[in-house]
């Protein structure tokens, strides 16, 4: 909070000053590293999971929500992790979407819009694999985590560029 004078002398208390934008930027640069540690274990879990797990076969046929909700009841636990990581996911990236637009940060939008839409993309070829059991389906989920993660890397490296030019 800051003070004013007003025309009696009387200092009044004004409300706290505007949020600047470079600390929404910082959020948002916060929030996407965050966000990118997340994709880097998931992707990881996932490659786990496609090598060592078989999804069992009562898992098979249904939606998506249905075959989020029997990864996360059903297990076995490393496909519950799999897929509460990816619900996870999907929330950070919603918000990191909304930091992005109250920020103003217009590349920022664009990577973490791009970033959300993949996320969204793996988790249905998620629920796929789970209910199919498709290779397919397992590849598509691995390169849409991919290109989530590379939005997130992406907007960092431009963060990173940024300064090393304003101090020259």
């Amino acid at each position: 909070m800051h003070e004013t004078a007003g025309t009696s002398g009387i200092s009044l208390a004004a409300g706290p000053e505007p949020r600047s934008r470079a600390g929404g930027d910082e959020a948002v640069r916060r929030s996407s590293l965050g966000l990118s540690v997340a994709l880097l274990v998931q992707y990881a879990v996932g490659l786990w999971l496609d090598l060592y797990v078989t999804v069992p076969a009562r898992d098979a046929d249904g939606g998506v929500l249905a075959a989020v909700g029997r990864a996360l009841a059903n297990g076995p636990a490393a496909l519950a992790v799999h897929a509460g990581l990816g619900l996870v996911l999907l929330l950070g990236s919603i918000v990191l979407v909304v930091r992005a637009v109250l920020a103003r940060a217009g590349f920022f939008v664009v990577t973490s819009a791009i970033s959300l839409l993949a996320v969204l993309g793996a988790a249905g070829s998620g629920a796929a694999f789970v209910n199919h059991g498709s290779d397919g389906a397992s590849l598509v989920m691995g390169l849409l985590t991919a290109v989530a993660l590379l939005c997130q890397l992406r907007s960092e490296e431009r963060r990173v560029g940024k300064e090393c030019r304003s101090r020259w």
